[in-house]
């Protein structure tokens, strides 16, 4: 049409210049798209015309030779005037040089000028001109220097926008395939691109710039440009392969060889049917490119969904081109000379295997692709025969690379479902092949890398069903077996250098306690050999130094011990020095694992001294400075410590300036080594049997340099400061180190030789018994160090208490002031128990330094260092006193007592004139910072030497309350007075602003002396007293290192039990705060774990009655009495256990574990117990009524009132309309009440108990779960059995309404399953068994199936009972005859027996009959507290975390057993019963090939080749659009994936009434369909219907791109848009993807937009049809003012 409109336009004028000028636009102007398409057709027509000079045909316009050459420079001009400018124009016009797409109205004019271009470059026929006009575009590839792909480069330099130029390089292209340079450079360019440029213009440089270019080639041309291509993906993935960058390369990488796959996957057979002989195989082959495969491996573990998606289509792709070629691969020729690593083969023989070996693998892969775990359970079996298949390996090559199987397990490892990585890495630990060296050897990359990232995950160590409490969870014991198998099986060689890797692994990333705990569990079971060396000890000094630093402190000092095994069986002692050993050993903390005593102590002492004179000799410093090496010959612990004690006193002179206190790491190293090497030849001793004697010559001569340096402190004026400073730290250390210090005066009489302190003593056994004999053997260095260091105690007071009497004036020396007191104490307190030592201590040294202390502190401050400084220390030498003399150490009689006593009145002492008379002007005294230098010269800046005067400031304050505690502890006996003691509290109110969160401890502890004497004069001052106090706690809740004792402190000081003591009508604002602050507390413990444990542990040791008769019983009963006025307390500590976070569970469990290794773990020796477990309170609750006595009025008002109190609790529950289903909150909170009321019960007056009976009763018309449901059950049957006058009420509940009871009268019938406990008890016994009788029979025939089975179990127990002898009596004809009832009851018996002989009624009958209720279970035999707590529970499927096992009573002291409630069963027939005995679980197991078969297997849509299909479906898609007619609607839904007849069915009726343009199908066939039919209804008639086939989809796609469209696919992708924010443009056509596999990674990139549904359930994907009727509405809405489109 266009050429007869040109031959008509020519005809009648002859001047095309004519045409031109009307039709060119200006260069300023913006044309419209019409105009731009009309000079394209004109331009088009007329370069079609023949070239002649003359025209003789009136119908036909021909072109001269002159002509012709003027409408080609014309036609040149264009190119330059009008198209290029054009662009540049759009380019500035818009966004899309910053990477953004152009808008609907410029990508039509972008399309349009690019097609006028082609035509003009067409038309011209010049290679020079395209040439010239490639040049011109070419730049707009290339970034300057330093730019970014965010800072693309702008249209100021003539530089056209990517897109635009993208276009633009795509129409210019056909023309250049004969200039082999400039193509190599375009395509340079556009593979720098594809490197640089924001990812949504990387999919359109490689399907519009690469498909191009190579679609202009020759096959030569083709593979040439091919190999360039692969070889520059494949460097640059190399060159990355270790960058952080290394997803985006890969990422892109795989997206160029998806575009690619086509050319690079072409059957040979293919190639020898279509090309000359000469040129088949030239195309690169990238099977052969071990890079090629890195790039596929790492794209199947990609995080990206799509490109793991184009990783699997490629893997597919090479499989199915092997398969076809049937050749081996590699060449046996290739192999042989070629040394790089295979991970890819080939075998025509063995070609099924390896088919089936290939298609299982892609179905893993994309089933992994599910989160659900019940859809990727069925093909874990299939993965142990690709294991299998690898493994096997009969012909001595293996066909499989271990690799693969890696991608594999690094999926599940990489899910977004725990359970799914739960099972990959219990699949990985099970993994049999890693016996195999060759194996193990392959996955220890994998296991250092990937497997211990997932490792990190603390989930995964959850404990698994039918695990308990306590237990190592499974995943610990499989990691253990694990490590052994794989280590055992690595080469021998490779062990060590893979072990430093592991330990390296655990301190260079961030470690969980869990985690770091049981893999270091799993280090320490390693077979003994010798694998670290100093890098590897270096290693493990990072692991506890950095990694584990804020771990919790039981779970930290396991993993410690574990680690210090590991370090023990492992390290190769010829290549570590002890420098080495003792640098590691430092940092194990002996508060926490390395505590001497302990069985970890003793097995380090064992090691060293097996593996003396085996260790690398020390480079050691001599005495000139030089570096000398130890003798090869033998290196041992004792000359090792004793050249670091040489180092570690060695201190250069004195200078003027004081230095500060040395770093303490030093002397921790030297104490351990010093302790070691004694017990090291202790142990010795004893273990060649000789006598521990030489225990004290060898330390003697070990400590005798420390001992001469103290022994010369007094005397020697001219010692270094810093060797002093260096001596005491290391004895502080000693004395610290060890375990029982205090000798006890009974054990060892010191008798000192001659009467001076310095002589050598001689130790007398007081009594020489076996067990004195072992203790001494067993603490012998101890008491030598005692005795060594005894000799040289009065220097060290001596110096100590004269450096502390103001010497000490530099800012410097507050730290070492700190130093010389805790040394003062130390020492005091190990020998206070030495008469001479005692009285000159208390007689001598403290009073001189108390007269000094205050003198000093009653004097004028001075403003300056010297002066402040030592205010300070005095402040400080007074707390040290008052805290050893709060520990009994001075005589009542003493001096320092009595000047201590004086104390009050330096605090309280009138203040001078200018202040009232009652100031309390002592107390929260701060100290005078003087000026320093700066200030005089006006610098902001501080000095150097006040840096830490804040913290100085803030110890000497918190040093006053110290003193002020112990002054209130042994001032004049009864109260301030009033102004006095209100002033205190409220300078110590002050003193809570003023001190650090962690130095208010001594301030509390004042406050608990004062509030009892203010509570009802001033009680508003302690609201606020207490108020602020517990926001100082709140404050600390995310510090635990301050936080427990500060909440201890504040406990015993807001809940004194003279406060507890107070009434509402006493304190009315005091109590409610306390209540709300009881409140607080215990939602604060719902979050931290302990927090209420610390209040009820107070309160029950508060309130905890004495024994009866004892001395201060009525002393008891009076604190006792307060605990009715805080009942709430106790209610809310018997029901208290709150559902954890599964991680704050976890972290429970595993202390439990821990706990229960008990010595086998030395940190449950070293560190304490924090009593923070969650049962603490209810244990703590129990064993505190376990102590109150029923004759006791008090205690039985408090139980009585604590059961309405519980019973009101469970009332609650039951009328809430909470949801309550099993092991809920309100599940467990009822568990706990019915267990405290059945712990109760025997305590209880009968009277109460009768008056409370009736709402147990009404309780059991309740639906409950079970395990309530038999605590209920139980209480009945305990309260007839020791109250049995109460039966007639039990009788009276059968009478209730039937509505009412429902179901619920099986509890009144599982009661009467155990009459026979109850009948013994009962008056008139053959009467009530016939009420029983008759109460059971009318519900034998009740209409529910559960009623008539717990009446049937409860008529053949009652008939049991009776029946004989009833049955007797009628036949004598005696009065108490059933008159015919044995008839009926026997016939009810024979149907349960008989009738129901099959199907589940049967099975249900004998599960009722086997459980443990009704069968082994003992109502009065098996009552104690370990059934109700423990066995109880466990056996009603209550979760695990609800059982309390006896062993946690027993800890507690104040538990008291009694024969009523006995803490053990008698019998453990009821412990043996196992939960699962009763019930028949129905899993209904598949085997793996049924459970195999449902799991989808996925279509290979390149194997449906074009001869397979009918022969009109051989056309191109561009003829086959050509002859449809050009599409003008604005929708096109394309659905030739969709395989379904209903989804294409419905789609058609969705696309008939939303009005799209067409609908392309991949075969008209399906329209016949009656599945099609059925959901269609006609619409095919009123829709236009496309075919399409799948292999013609990625031609179809581009012909539709060139034609405006813009290709939107729904599919999930990390750049995916939300449809809720996404705008469609008007000519949209929409992709859909198959109903398995989606759309196919090779059409992906074909995508302008990918749109995704925004969801919120679980399930990850929706019905094909469903989705697209979404994005059709979608579309149509945002359309639908223009459409017109009718709603209904």
């Amino acid at each position: 049409m266009s050429s007869i409109l040109i031959n008509a336009l020519l005809s009648s004028c002859h001047d095309p210049d004519t045409f031109f000028n009307t039709l060119c636009w200006p260069t300023d102007s913006w044309p419209d798209t019409e105009r731009v398409e009309a000079l394209t057709t004109f331009i088009d027509g007329i370069g079609k015309l023949p070239q002649s000079d003359t025209s003789d045909d009136g119908d036909k316009v021909a072109f001269s030779i002159a002509k012709r050459d003027i409408f080609l420079r014309k036609v040149e001009s264009i190119i330059w005037t009008q198209c290029l400018p054009l662009l540049l124009k759009v380019s500035n016009g818009d966004g899309a040089c910053k990477g953004k797409r152009v808008p609907d109205g410029r990508a039509e004019i972008t399309i349009a000028v690019c097609r006028l271009l082609s035509v003009c470059i067409n038309t011209l026929c010049d290679t020079a001109v395209s040439g010239r006009v490639a040049r011109a575009v070419l730049p707009s590839f290339q970034l300057p220097d330093g730019e970014t792909e965010e800072e693309l480069p702008g249209q100021d330099e003539g530089r056209l926008g990517i897109d635009v130029a993208i276009e633009a390089m795509s129409v210019i292209l056909p023309a250049l395939s004969s200039n082999e340079e400039l193509t190599t450079s375009i395509l340079s360019s556009a593979l720098s691109c594809i490197k640089t440029l924001p990812d949504a213009l990387v999919s359109k440089i490689t399907v519009r710039l690469i498909f191009t270019l190579l679609n202009c080639y020759s096959e030569d041309g083709i593979a040439s440009k091919l190999r360039f291509i692969l070889e520059d993906l494949c460097s640059w993935h190399k060159s990355d392969s270790s960058n952080t960058d290394s997803p985006v390369v890969t990422e892109r990488a795989l997206l160029c060889l998806t575009t690619l796959s086509d050319y690079l996957f072409s059957p040979a057979k293919v190639q020898q049917h279509t090309l000359p002989q000469s040129l088949s195989y030239t195309r690169p082959d990238p099977r052969r490119s071990l890079q090629f495969w890195r790039i596929l491996q790492d794209g199947l573990t990609h995080k990206d969904n799509v490109s793991r998606k184009r990783a699997l289509y490629l893997l597919k792709r090479c499989v199915a081109l092997s398969e076809d070629e049937a050749v081996e691969f590699p060449s046996s020729s290739v192999s042989s000379e070629d040394n790089e690593e295979i991970i890819f083969r080939w075998a025509p023989d063995r070609c099924k295997l390896l088919r089936e070996f290939w298609e299982d693998y892609a179905l893993v892969m994309e089933t992994l692709e599910e989160n659900q775990i019940h859809v990727v359970r069925p093909v874990l079996n299939r993965i142990h025969t690709l294991i299998q298949t690898a493994a096997n390996d009969s012909q001595g090559v293996s066909l499989f690379h271990p690799s693969w199987l890696l991608g594999v397990y690094q999926r599940m490892f990489h899910s977004e479902n725990k359970s799914v990585m739960r099972e990959g890495v219990d699949h990985l630990l099970e993994l049999q092949v890693l016996r195999r060296p060759a194996f193990a050897l392959a996955f220890s990359q994998f296991i250092l890398g990937p497997f211990m990232d997932v490792m990190s995950e603390s989930s995964l160590f959850h404990r698994t069903a039918g695990q308990s409490v306590g237990e190592c969870p499974e995943l610990g014991v499989k990691l253990q077996v694990f490590m052994v198998t794989f280590f055992s099986s690595l080469p021998q060689e490779n062990r060590g250098p893979v072990l430093l890797q592991l330990v390296q692994r655990l301190g260079s990333q961030h470690w969980c306690a869990v985690p770091i705990l049981f893999l270091s569990r799993a280090l320490s079971h390693l077979p003994p050999c010798p694998l670290l060396g100093p890098d590897g000890l270096q290693a493990l000094r990072e692991v506890l130094r950095c990694t584990m630093i804020t771990h919790q402190v039981l779970l930290r000092g396991a993993a410690q011990c574990f680690l210090l095994n590991s370090a023990l069986s492992l390290t190769d002692v010829t290549l570590v020095t002890l420098d080495d050993v003792f640098s590691l050993l430092v940092h194990f903390r002996a508060d926490e694992s390395l505590r001497r005593g302990t069985p970890l102590w003793n097995q380090l002492c064992d090691w060293l001294a097996d593996s003396e004179g085996s260790f690398r000799p020390c480079v050691r410093e001599s005495a000139d400075g030089t570096s000398t090496s130890t003798s090869p010959e033998r290196e041992t612990v004792r000359g090792y410590v004793q050249h670091q004690m040489e180092l570690f006193l060695r201190v250069p002179a004195s200078t003027d300036q004081t230095d500060s206190v040395p770093d303490p790491g030093e002397e921790e190293l030297l104490a351990k080594a010093i302790l070691l090497c004694v017990d090291i030849e202790g142990r010795t001793q004893r273990s060649g049997g000789e006598q521990t004697t030489g225990v004290s010559g060898g330390m003697d001569s070990l400590l005798r340099p420390l001992l001469d340096t103290l022994s010369r402190l007094h005397t020697n004026v001219y010692l270094p400061l810093r060797k002093t400073d260096k001596s005491l730290q290391l004895l502080l250390r000693l004395l610290q180190l060890t375990p029982a210090r205090h000798t006890p005066a009974a054990l060892l009489q010191l008798t000192p030789a001659r009467h001076t302190p310095a002589a050598v003593l001689q130790l007398t056994p007081a009594r020489h018994t076996p067990a004195a004999v072992a203790k001494e053997q067993e603490d012998s260095v101890t008491v030598s160090m005692e005795t060594l260091v005894l000799g040289v105690v009065e220097p060290i007071q001596e110096f100590i208490l004269r450096r502390l009497s103001g010497e000490l004036q530099e800012l410097c020396d507050v730290e070492r002031a700190e130093l010389y007191l805790s040394v003062l104490k130390e020492v005091v307190l190990m020998y206070s128990v030495l008469e001479w030592n005692h009285s000159k201590v208390q007689e001598a040294y403290f009073p001189r330094l108390l007269r000094y202390v205050l003198r000093t502190l009653e004097a004028d401050q001075i403003p300056s260092v010297a002066g402040q400084v030592s205010r300070a220390v005095a402040m400080a030498s007074l707390a040290m006193t008052c805290e050893v003399a709060a520990l009994g150490v001075f005589n009542l009689q003493s001096e320092t007592t009595i000047l201590l006593v004086h104390l009050s009145s330096y605090f309280y002492s009138p203040a001078p004139p200018p202040a009232p008379p009652l100031s309390l002007v002592n107390f929260n005294q701060t100290l005078l910072k003087p000026p320093t230098a700066a200030q005089s010269t006006g610098v902001s800046e501080q000095g150097p030497l006040l840096k830490d005067w804040g913290r100085m400031a803030a110890h000497f304050i918190r040093d006053q309350w110290t003193c002020l505690g112990y002054g209130r502890r042994i001032g004049p006996p009864g109260p301030l007075e009033l102004p006095r003691a209100s002033g205190s509290l409220q300078a110590a109110i002050g003193a809570l602003s003023l001190l650090p969160s962690g130095l208010v401890l001594p301030v509390l502890d004042f406050m608990a002396s004062m509030l009892p004497q203010v509570a009802l004069s001033e009680e508003a001052l302690c609201v606020e007293a207490v108020t602020v106090s517990w926001k100082l706690v709140l404050g600390l809740s995310s510090n635990p290192h301050d936080f427990w004792p500060t909440l201890q402190g504040f406990v015993t000081m807001a809940f004194h039990h003279s406060l507890l003591e107070l009434t509402e009508e006493q304190a009315p604002g005091l109590t409610v705060t306390l209540q709300q602050i009881a409140i607080e507390l215990m939602e604060l413990s719902q979050a931290k774990t302990g927090v209420f444990n610390v209040l009820i542990q107070h309160c029950c040791h508060t309130w905890l009655p004495s024994d009866p008769g004892s001395e201060g019983e009525s002393q008891s009963d009076a604190m006792f009495s307060s605990a009715l006025l805080h009942l709430d307390i106790l209610a809310e500590a018997c029901v208290y256990g709150p559902v954890f976070r599964r991680d704050q569970r976890l972290i429970q469990e595993v202390q439990v574990y821990v706990e229960r290794l008990g010595e086998e773990c030395a940190a449950n020796t070293a560190v304490p117990s924090d009593n923070r477990d969650d049962q603490f309170p209810r244990v703590c609750v129990v064993a505190f009524l376990s102590r109150l006595q029923p004759s006791n009025q008090l205690h039985e008002r408090l139980m009585e009132e604590l059961v309405l109190c519980l019973l009101k609790k469970d009332e609650a529950i039951s009328k809430s309309k909470q949801r309550y289903y099993s092991n809920s909150l309100q599940h467990r909170v009822k568990n706990r009440v019915w267990q405290t009321l059945l712990m109760l019960l025997p305590k209880l007056r009968g009277e109460f108990v009768g008056t409370v009976l009736g709402r147990v009763f009404e309780a059991g018309f309740v639906s409950n779960q079970a395990s309530v449901k038999y605590l209920i059950e139980w209480k009945m049957v305990l309260i007839l059995v020791q109250y049995p006058e109460h039966i007639d009420r039990l009788w009276a509940c059968f009478s209730v309404d039937q509505e009412k009871t429902k179901t619920s009268v099986c509890t009144f019938l599982s009661v009467l399953v155990h009459l026979n406990i109850i009948m013994p008890q009962l008056k008139e016994k053959a009467v009530q068994w016939r009420k029983a009788l008759d109460v059971i029979l009318q519900w034998c025939f009740s209409h529910n199936f559960s009623v008539r089975l717990y009446a049937l179990l409860a008529l053949k127990r009652v008939w049991g009972l009776e029946g004989a002898r009833a049955e007797a009596e009628e036949g004598a004809g005696g009065a108490d005859g059933l008159g015919g009832l044995a008839t009926v009851v026997k016939a009810c018996l024979h149907q349960a027996e008989a009738m129901q002989s099959t199907g589940n009624a049967n099975k249900n009958w004998t599960r009722i009959q086997d459980h443990f209720f009704f069968g082994g279970f003992h109502p009065v035999r098996d009552y104690s507290v370990e059934t109700i707590f423990y066995t109880f529970p466990s056996l009603s499927e209550v979760f695990e975390d609800e059982w309390i096992p006896p062993w946690k009573f027993e800890k507690l002291v104040d538990f008291s057993q009694s024969a009523s409630l006995p803490l053990r069963n008698p019998v453990p027939d009821l412990s043996q019963i196992q939960p699962g005995d009763w019930i028949q679980q129905d899993k209904g197991d598949q085997d793996g090939e049924e459970r195999w078969a449902e799991v989808q297997k996925k279509m290979t849509p390149w194997r449906l080749g074009i001869q397979e299909q009918e022969p009109e479906l051989g056309l191109v898609p561009q003829q086959r659009a050509a002859r449809l007619g050009k599409l003008h609607s604005a929708l096109l839904v394309v659905a030739s994936l969709i395989d379904k007849p209903t989804n294409l069915g419905g789609l058609c009726r969705t696309c008939e009434i939303f009005g799209a343009s067409a609908l392309v199908l991949d075969s008209l066939r399906h329209v016949s369909d009656k599945h099609f039919q059925a959901l269609s209804v006609s619409s095919e008639l009123w829709l236009p219907l496309l075919e399409v086939k799948p292999v013609e989809l990625a031609d179809f796609l581009q012909l539709k791109k060139r034609e405006g469209y813009c290709i939107v696919g729904v599919e999930q992708t990390a750049n995916s848009q939300s449809l809720k924010d996404y705008k469609f443009p008007e000519k949209t056509l929409l992709l859909l993807g198959n109903e398995r596999e989606g759309i196919p990674a090779n059409l992906l990139q074909l995508l302008d937009v990918c749109v995704e549904i925004p969801q919120q359930g679980v399930i990850r994907s929706l019905n094909v049809h469903v989705s697209a009727a979404l994005l059709v509405w979608e579309y149509t809405r945002q359309y639908l003012p223009s459409t017109g489109v009718k709603s209904d």
